[in-house]
């Protein structure tokens, strides 16, 4: 799951700590658990990620990602943040930050992640001069 989150023209994005895409930055997310209904995984993840509380309003589209070892499927939601504050980082965060839309293809995003905030509507542009 990935939580897709938009305010003031800035977009929350964590610094992933573990895992095949440590390191680079991301939106929140992770694994559903059993019995949990997607749009509640989403929203735990995001508190979990970044202390952040918010509700998960529509389905924006997904991705697979196959690797040594794995092969996720990444259902990503735009979300409301309730209250917009500065993002904690925590669980699988090593960092968590708002970011200017216009900058988020500066960070060392994972694969894939540019392209898709571009095709979906939420940056303008995938990549930097």
């Amino acid at each position: 799951m990935g939580a897709i989150a938009v305010d003031n023209e800035r977009l929350l994005l964590v610094r992933r700590g573990h895992g095949p895409a440590a390191g680079l930055w991301s939106v929140p997310g992770g694994r559903v658990e059993t019995g949990e209904m997607l749009v509640e995984a989403v929203v735990r993840e995001l508190a979990e990620e970044t202390g952040l509380e918010g509700v998960a309003d529509r389905f924006v589209g997904w991705v697979e990602r196959i690797g040594d070892g794995y092969h996720y499927v990444i259902l990503d939601f735009v979300v409301t943040i309730l209250d917009p504050r500065e993002p904690v980082a925590g669980a699988d965060a090593a960092e968590a930050a708002w970011v200017p839309l216009d900058e988020v293809v500066e960070r060392g995003l994972v694969d894939g992640l540019a392209e898709f905030l571009h095709e979906h509507g939420i940056i303008r542009v995938i990549a930097t001069d």
